[in-house]
């Protein structure tokens, strides 16, 4: 799963040691994120207010 993933820009990867470390692309999921949110409240943010506030660790 990583692999799709890395593949889709949305996490990289950097060898340490025999390990590879994968890091969250936060770009290219804050790209994601906005698309679904358009996508699913039909450009109304009202309907997605709270998941945004819990996204950005608002109150």
């Amino acid at each position: 799963n990583l692999s799709v993933l890395a593949r889709a820009g949305l996490v990289r990867s950097a060898r340490q040691g025999r390990g590879i470390r994968y890091f969250a692309n936060l770009d290219g999921l804050r790209g994601l994120l906005e698309f679904l949110m358009e996508d699913c409240c039909g450009g109304s943010p009202a309907q997605c207010q709270p998941i945004i506030n819990a996204l950005a660790c608002a109150d």
